[in-house]
């Protein structure tokens, strides 16, 4: 008999982004997700207090999930965000920072809510629109005639974490081998050189390793007298005849296979695969183009045999591999990741997932933002700008005072900058150029009056430092100015790009969500 325990009531916190715990979460985890940013981002480990494993990462895919959180607003936020993640894969960590920062802004501004919302919405327009335009400063189109920038993007998100823990050349070797990967899974017209036999495969999804508990659906007729094992072994043996009467000559099998069936299938020229896992079942689906078969009762169609063109066995150090080579066109290309230690091969495997995606996106805008700062410090310039010379109407379509406009403006810029100078870490300045508006850093251990010849170039690469530039230190003040086009040297090229597609996302949901916290006024938990 089970005891009735009274029901607690809801927790009602009103106001929550005056509630004093809240706010110190949120700025924990804002410190928290800055300290992880960028090439030089530390990094961090999550171990559960009930132990379990412990996960070493700086990227947002992993970090996120990791952290748990009580409160209901923050996991709100950090939904938005691994939901932005799930879908564009890169600029987690900038969606992430921008956000809180956004919050802070606001809160700090003393403005109300519906203002700061309505100034956000207008200023996410401005951005969005400008981004969009052909003569775009911050934006370089991709050109799939050459592989340079595709590599150059690649290598700017595996540079950027450093629990990859790879060197220089060890970075660049990876991204060239994963843009070829990318284009060798991209249709061309050019037909490939095929062979004229390809080879019948049979999957099988069902276990074959005789246990009766194993066989999937159907009936089995079982006679007094009869020996079960022997009559299931002799089902396995039809079903080995079949396939070789239909000529197969790759035989996989998720599961068990009976020893006795190996044995058959192989004496007769049939290469023979088990438990091969539900992981691989998917890939080896699609560039088979077999069904996979889950039962053993029937004869198998012939709608269900998939082929290969060709099969080899390839060496990767201490590991022999069976290496598949698909029919035709594909968009199946393999990959094989090592590294010196489990926990630096598992985030260079989610590093390579998340270049994949970047590169796929590029087929749909093949287009690249400026990265190391660069695109950030342009917009907050741009927005300063364009703002202050169309106050006058804006500040009626929006029906709040020109101080209010401009106080968040500057709070929405700020927040810009802000994930700008979380990329350094190491105790160095973060400055603009007031001709270009791109990104720069100043040493350390650099003195002022020596800056000019530290700066070299700026965070994307594009930019040299020259005599006649000017810099002002982020999150200062300075005369608002329009950036100047750079005249596009075809020789010089940027070294660090961000994803056009996942950066712009990822600025629309940073601010949509700072938006949707800035506007909950009622958070009610349920303590049962």
């Amino acid at each position: 008999m089970s005891r009735l325990v009274k029901k607690a009531p809801s927790l009602c916190t009103d106001l929550p982004l005056d509630n004093t715990d809240i706010c110190n979460k949120l700025r924990l985890l804002w410190q928290l997700l800055r300290s992880c940013f960028g090439p030089t981002g530390r990094l961090k480990q999550v171990h559960n207090n009930i132990g379990g494993h412990v996960v070493t990462t700086s990227t947002s895919s992993v970090l996120l999930p990791a952290i748990t959180s009580s409160q209901p607003f923050i996991n709100l936020i950090k939904t938005s965000i691994l939901n932005h993640v799930s879908r564009f894969s890169d600029c987690g960590l900038f969606a992430a920072i921008l956000c809180l920062s956004l919050i802070e802004q606001a809160k700090q501004s003393g403005l109300r809510g519906n203002v700061t919302i309505g100034v956000n919405k207008h200023l996410l327009g401005l951005c969005t629109s400008y981004l969009q335009q052909e003569d775009c400063g911050c934006k370089v189109k991709l050109d799939f005639c050459s592989s340079h920038n595709l590599i150059r993007l690649a290598h700017s998100i595996i540079s950027s974490k450093p629990a990859c823990v790879l060197t220089e050349p060890e970075a660049l070797h990876i991204s060239r081998l994963a843009v070829q990967a990318f284009l060798l899974t991209v249709p061309c017209n050019s037909p490939e050189n095929l062979h004229s036999n390809p080879l019948r495969t049979v999957l099988f999804s069902a276990s074959l390793a005789g246990d009766l508990p194993e066989l999937g659906d159907g009936i089995i007729e079982v006679h007094p007298g009869v020996d079960t094992d022997a009559q299931i072994l002799d089902q396995l043996l039809e079903l080995g005849k079949q396939v070789v009467k239909d000529e197969v000559k790759l035989f996989v099998c998720q599961k068990v296979i009976h020893p006795v069936l190996q044995q058959y299938l192989r004496s007769h020229g049939i290469i023979v695969i088990e438990r091969l896992g539900i992981t691989l079942m998917e890939p080896l689906t699609q560039l088979t183009g077999a069904q996979p078969v889950a039962t053993l009762q029937s004869t198998i169609p012939a709608k269900a045999y998939g082929k290969v063109m060709d099969l080899s066995i390839r060496q990767f150090g201490s590991k022999t591999m069976l290496h598949l080579h698909p029919p035709g066109e594909s968009a199946i290309c393999t990959m094989i990741l090592c590294h010196r230690n489990e926990t630096m091969l598992s985030e260079l495997k989610v590093v390579c997932q998340k270049i994949e995606h970047v590169l796929r996106l590029t087929l749909r805008e093949p287009a690249a933002l400026l990265g190391g700062g660069c695109t950030e410090t342009h917009l907050a310039a741009y927005i300063r700008h364009k703002s202050v010379n169309e106050v006058t109407e804006t500040v009626q379509a929006l029906r709040c005072s020109q101080t209010e406009y401009l106080l968040a403006v500057e709070g929405f810029c700020r927040s810009l900058e802000s994930v700008v100078t979380a990329l350094e870490h190491d105790g160095g300045n973060s400055l603009i150029d007031l001709t270009h508006a791109h990104h720069w850093t100043r040493p350390a251990d650099v003195m002022e009056e020596h800056m000019e010849e530290s700066l070299g170039l700026c965070g994307c690469g594009l930019v040299q430092a020259s005599p006649d530039k000017k810099w002002t230190y982020l999150n200062t003040k300075y005369p608002q100015f329009s950036p100047a086009p750079l005249t596009r040297d075809t020789t010089v090229e940027p070294s660090v790009l961000d994803s056009f597609t996942a950066k712009v996302n990822g600025l629309q949901v940073a601010v949509e969500t700072a938006n949707l916290a800035l506007d909950v006024r009622y958070v009610i938990q349920d303590m049962n």
